[in-house]
């Protein structure tokens, strides 16, 4: 392995995590290439991490890079003159520019899952999506990019659960288990040349980008299931779901489905009917939402 030049393109903490894991397993990297911390919130990140202490670690060269879309002409030139053989890329929501996948003797390997088997589900924020939709299953996928949107020839998979406890936070602790497992496997066999890729195959479909103003509850529309998968596919490192309960925001974080046969057919959808500590019943569509980790915004 040490013959051939692999760099580390993330910036968010399951990147962070998965780097940690492949440099303890043996895996060498030239170089790591971050976005800098005075970029974050322009870029607005979720989850973003600052590679510098890995480099610091594991004395590795770090670059930030001058543009997130690897656009600018100092990224390209960088790449140009490293001359890296294969980079993996853990966490980077932009995609890789033609001129920087020309650079690369062997690619770019890609990971993306989606709840379905690519072509289906390229695109944004296909762990949230999957949660609000109660998704009961999700598809690892690595596979080589090209410049479009996770269209690269695929050559491995892993399939884990998404249970009713999950949350986002736990599906990218399992996002990050298999993709550890998968690229442990197979950058050996990159390396060597020794991997098969399959095109994909079937008509795409895409999840659209979301922002935190689409983290808002529509009381009247959704029911208890779909507020609790809701929330649970926003909740940290991400912005948050939130909604008006008696005239004020609330942001909430964690939230059960209570009870589907008690009812208060007095109150409207979104009203606090109980207090039991600092927990709330809400009264919703279907059913009562418990919520017991929530502030005012």
């Amino acid at each position: 392995m040490s013959r051939k030049k692999i760099a580390m393109v993330g910036c968010i903490e399951a990147g962070w995590d998965l780097f940690q894991t492949l440099l303890e397993n043996g895996i060498k990297f030239e170089h790591i290439i971050n976005v800098h911390p005075s970029e974050e919130k322009k870029h607005a990140i979720s989850g973003y991490k600052d590679f510098g202490d890995l480099a610091e670690k594991y004395d590795i060269p770090i670059y930030y890079v001058k543009s997130y879309n690897l656009k600018d002409p100092t990224d390209v030139a960088f790449f140009r003159e490293h001359k890296f053989d294969l980079i993996i890329q853990g966490g980077w929501q932009r995609l890789f520019p033609e001129e920087v996948l020309q650079t690369l003797s062997i690619g770019a390997v890609g990971v993306h899952g989606s709840s379905d088997f690519l072509p289906k589900g390229r695109g944004r924020s296909p762990l949230n999506w999957s949660l609000i939709e109660g998704k009961k299953r999700f598809i690892m996928h690595l596979f080589i990019i090209k410049p479009g949107a996770d269209d690269g020839d695929v050559f491995d998979y892993e399939i884990f659960d998404i249970n009713e406890f999950d949350t986002i936070k736990t599906l990218y602790y399992k996002n990050t288990i298999v993709t550890k497992k998968m690229l442990l496997k197979n950058i050996p066999k990159l390396l060597a040349g020794d991997i098969k890729t399959t095109p994909q195959k079937g008509i795409p479909s895409y999840y659209p980008k979301r922002t935190p103003d689409d983290g808002l509850i529509n009381w009247e529309e959704m029911d208890v299931h779909h507020i609790y998968n809701f929330v649970r596919a926003q909740t940290r490192p991400y912005p948050g779901a939130f909604g008006d309960i008696g005239g004020q925001q609330y942001k909430i974080w964690n939230c059960k489905v209570f009870d589907t046969r008690i009812t208060y057919p007095d109150h409207e959808y979104g009203a606090i009917v109980e207090r039991f500590g600092n927990d709330i019943i809400i009264n919703c569509r279907g059913g009562l939402l418990l919520v017991d980790d929530y502030e005012l915004m």
